[in-house]
């Protein structure tokens, strides 16, 4: 049996200003075009399907058009909620959708979704684990010891008393850690992980039971300790993080027990997303111009600030999400140390020094009233000079 196993589609997303529902839409199709020459017979959704928890009506209809076209293709279709994703509005009309194979697990309920799949080998169990909090498993589970993500997990597994003798998939959307190493992470799932740092990882050694993990979380396809335990990534670049990553989505083939195998097939977006560095003088000198349709970051070296540098670039590069600067001044300000600044200073001293640090003179009268009307609309007590 075949399984196309995809993860954080972030459908609704953006990149700057740029609304990105007909990239989506292009490679939704490709996904679909993928599924149709491989003959697969069922997808794996590992969460994050959407950008936010309350998304756009074009996002939802683009999805529900997904998930018709791989009904009406007879594709059995396993989708869990990510972190991104409203647990109530993606489980809405799941007993619905069971009827078309459609699998909706967006709420843990205190139980392991499985559902059982049939072929030439015998039973194939595909268990569904959406994305859960510590919290949220010690609600069903208050005897047990649960104080990261790792023991919630650990327990949600166990308890579903999975019989290793069977071949078993699980489709999740967590933060899952190699033995030796973290996996690459990218663009805002990378700020969350940090964030809340070792408490949300989970060891590979959770998921032995299982002959294929189907992760969602991390948008940079990878493995993660074995070759059976994958993230897909994003289907799109959706940050400067990811500009070098190679999109694919993996085709799982599940023979008699303990045979798997995977094939990564590429993915090729409607607009790639490039990061350009150099001299405004270069970076527009034709010779050097390719792909001026694709969306672009930019990293200008000029050493004088360019006026209008957007709206000029723009005229070549229309998608241009950012522009910044890597020269003297800038690597000047990011050696400087202020790690000493605020010590024993008044407001406006602690102004004027950092002030002088960034940009080598002194703040104007009329730019420290500026600041101080600022600092008290925030809060920020000063003392009156």
């Amino acid at each position: 049996m075949k399984f196309l196993h995809l993860g954080d589609l972030h459908i609704g997303k953006s990149l700057g200003e740029f609304h990105l529902i007909e990239d989506q839409r292009f490679i939704l199709e490709q996904i679909l075009e993928i599924a149709k020459c491989h003959s697969v017979d069922a997808v794996l959704i590992a969460g994050d399907i959407y950008d936010k928890s309350i998304p756009s009506e074009e996002a939802v209809r683009l999805f529900d058009y997904f998930i018709r076209r791989l009904a009406g293709m007879r594709l059995k279709t396993f989708v869990i909620s990510g972190n991104h994703d409203s647990d109530e509005r993606l489980n809405f009309g799941s007993s619905l959708f069971e009827a078309n194979e459609v699998y909706i697990s967006a709420k843990y309920e205190g139980g392991l979704y499985r559902q059982e799949l049939q072929d030439e080998y015998g039973k194939i169990n595909v268990y569904l684990l959406p994305f859960v909090k510590a919290s949220q498993v010690r609600h069903f589970f208050p005897e047990a010891e649960i104080t990261s993500y790792d023991q919630a997990v650990r327990v949600v597994l166990d308890q579903a008393k999975i019989d290793v003798k069977e071949r078993n998939i699980l489709v999740a959307h967590q933060f899952v850690a190699g033995k030796n190493e973290d996996p690459v992470m990218a663009g805002s799932e990378s700020v969350s992980v940090l964030n809340v740092g070792l408490v949300e990882k989970i060891g590979t050694d959770c998921f032995e039971d299982f002959d294929y993990v189907a992760l969602g979380h991390l948008h940079s396809p990878q493995r993660v300790g074995r070759e059976e335990i994958r993230y897909a990534g994003s289907p799109l670049k959706y940050s400067l993080s990811e500009v070098n990553n190679e999109k694919s989505v993996p085709i799982i083939a599940v023979g008699e027990k303990g045979l798997v195998s995977v094939e990564l097939v590429g993915l090729r977006p409607r607009r790639d997303l490039r990061h350009l560095k150099g001299k405004l003088k270069q970076l527009l000198d034709k010779k050097h111009m390719d792909s001026t349709d694709d969306f672009v970051y930019v990293t200008l070296t000029d050493e004088e600030p360019v006026d209008n540098a957007m709206g000029i670039i723009r005229q070549y590069y229309p998608n241009t999400i950012k522009i910044d600067y890597d020269n003297a001044h800038t690597r000047a300000i990011e050696q400087a140390d202020i790690s000493q600044i605020s010590e024993n200073q008044s407001f406006s001293d602690l102004i004027l020094d950092f002030y002088r640090s960034m940009y080598g003179c002194d703040m104007s009268e009329e730019e420290m009233a500026v600041m101080k009307e600022a600092a008290g609309e925030a809060g920020v007590a000063y003392e009156t000079d």
